[in-house]
């Protein structure tokens, strides 16, 4: 009840913010940017919402050479950490004070552009944009559409991918790109690579093809079970490879039945070791989580088990890597049987295992 009266009070909020929002609406006039440009990306909510939204921060520096700064939320900043597109990272928190401060702060940089990212309406950031000051305010075309100067017709989510539908943005700005150099961006710091790279020398002496399974992901509905993942291990002893084990500590316990601990890695209070350990794979197996998006950094192939229940959109598959998955659209990962997907994986395993091998061969 009460989130449906939350619900009805943002929505009246939307509604009186984009009668009383004025401006001079330009939506489909280009927006001239050079490299003494100051350009305010804002991407708030979750870590594989900051992680989608590097490469377009990446084309953008590249080819305009401006200065990027980021408004992200306590739940996703570190994801832009040592992104050396990126000039400064703003963190958002909620209240009523913190709203206030950030608004003043934006105000005090005389942003050249402010650049919503966000694929659907927010309420907060509605707000933020509309009380910020900037030249230019660019957004999809959306219901909240009158806080903008310029929108775009938001690409089709059943045709693009959603970093597609971010770099759509590069149109109104002037510029074009290589589809085929379009990536995920995340850099770990080098204390966390030497740290993973250390743990995987010490839990395997003979170098071999590095499958990760990840089993976590922020939600119950994706974890495929218990004895699947044992089974899924067993059937793995027939191949030449290492494998590990990537959990949050909240599925630690379930990891344990699943395979021995010391090959289990618990990534849940560094991020950037998270994003380390992923680099040393050859190969990702895991539910739709971040892990898809950081394998992606480096052409990692991903294996996924995706849930699309009730919706009307492509998945977010990890971007430009090889990649395969099982996909149920009912609420869960449950009723998608162990067959169903070894069927699908030990191809897909076989194929890059070939790949690994003849590699190692020549070198």
């Amino acid at each position: 009840m009460l989130k449906r009266i939350e619900y009805i009070i943002k929505n009246l909020l939307l509604k009186l913010l984009s009668f009383i929002s004025k401006g001079n609406k330009k939506p489909n006039e280009r927006i001239e940017l050079n490299s003494n440009s100051k350009v305010l990306l804002i991407r708030l909510n979750r870590i594989g919402d900051a992680l989608v939204t590097t490469p377009f921060i990446n084309i953008l520096k590249k080819t305009i050479n401006c200065e990027i700064y980021i408004l992200a939320d306590k739940k996703n900043y570190f994801v832009f950490e040592n992104n050396e597109d990126i000039k400064e990272i703003i963190v958002f928190r909620k209240g009523l004070n913190n709203f206030f401060y950030i608004v003043k702060k934006i105000n005090s940089y005389k942003f050249d552009l402010i650049l919503d990212m966000h694929d659907d309406v927010s309420t907060t950031v509605s707000f933020l944009i509309a009380l910020s000051k900037s030249n230019f305010k660019l957004g999809f075309e959306k219901s909240n559409k009158n806080i903008f100067t310029h929108t775009i017709k938001r690409p089709d989510p059943n045709k693009f991918h959603i970093v597609e539908r971010l770099c759509s943005f590069s149109e109104i700005l002037g510029f074009d790109y290589d589809k085929e150099q379009v990536k995920i961006i995340y850099n770990p710091n080098q204390s966390s690579i030497k740290e993973a790279d250390d743990l995987i020398k010490s839990l395997f002496v003979e170098q071999k093809f590095i499958l990760g399974i990840n089993i976590s992901a922020g939600s119950d509905a994706r974890f495929w079970g218990t004895d699947r993942y044992k089974l899924l291990i067993e059937k793995l002893k027939k191949f030449d490879l290492n494998v590990i084990l990537i959990c949050h500590k909240k599925d630690y316990k379930k990891a344990e039945s699943i395979i021995d601990s010391k090959f289990i890695i618990d990534t849940t209070n560094d991020f950037n070791f998270y994003g380390a350990v992923i680099k040393k794979l050859n190969m990702l197996f895991s539910p739709d989580t971040s892990a898809v998006h950081l394998a992606a950094v480096d052409r990692i192939p991903v294996f996924g088990l995706y849930v699309k229940y009730k919706l009307n959109e492509l998945i977010w598959s990890p971007y430009n890597t090889d990649f395969d998955c099982v996909i149920t659209e009912e609420p869960t990962l449950n009723n998608i049987t162990f067959n169903e997907v070894w069927n699908k994986f030990e191809p897909f395993l076989i194929k890059h295992l070939s790949i690994y091998n003849e590699f190692s061969k020549r070198i």
